[in-house]
């Protein structure tokens, strides 16, 4: 009996829009879907766990693995490198294993490039650019020069949340979270 493809579900957000949260609650209620480590050159944070938030690479070797055209996509976002491993996803979506990615615009469209419709993207927007400083801000995790950088990508961000297969508005995170997990349950039966 040959194996089913697996499905691809991506996330897309700006940075604040509750994105990690929501996709904290889809691993704990989705185990069909495993979660796809990005490759990263960003700071560890602490409590992050490498392996687990990211791997965790300097510079060079991330340099390195992109001119070997290891990356399904890869970015400069924050000053930082982020990519995706090619072997990784095409071994599990032969497996028949369904993968869940944080993307920024950039890989979600170099995912839709590579994939075309069995990347299925879902966007999550913030009620407001206010509401979104708001909670950088109370999060305490960024100085205001960082914040500010953030909010400008948001703003371009946000220009492009019709460009997706689905938009959910974090406007409250449960209610954010019945209609993420509707879309997921939708793209899973498909």
């Amino acid at each position: 009996m040959e194996t089913k493809e697996g499905k691809i579900i991506i996330i897309v957000a700006p940075s604040g829009s509750g994105k990690s949260t929501l996709i904290e609650k889809v691993k704990e209620d989705f185990k069909n879907l495993e979660w796809s480590v990005s490759f990263t050159t960003r700071p560890q944070r602490a409590g992050e766990v490498d392996g687990v938030a990211y791997n965790f690479i300097p510079k060079e070797e991330f340099i390195t693995r992109k001119d070997q055209d290891e990356f399904l996509e890869w970015a400069m976002v924050h000053q930082n490198y982020y990519g995706t491993s090619k072997k990784f996803v095409e071994s599990k979506l032969a497996e028949g294993i369904n993968i869940l990615f944080d993307l920024d615009v950039q890989g979600v469209d170099s995912f839709k490039e590579y994939f075309a419709d069995k990347a299925k993207a879902i966007f999550i927007a913030p009620p407001s650019i206010e509401a979104l400083k708001d909670r950088l801000l109370s999060r305490g995790t960024d100085n205001l020069e960082v914040i500010n950088v953030r909010l400008e990508n948001a703003r371009l961000e946000l220009l492009r949340k019709d460009d997706y297969d689905y938009c959910v508005v974090n406007d409250d995170i449960d209610r954010a979270y019945d209609e993420l997990k509707a879309v997921i349950k939708e793209i899973l039966e498909s």
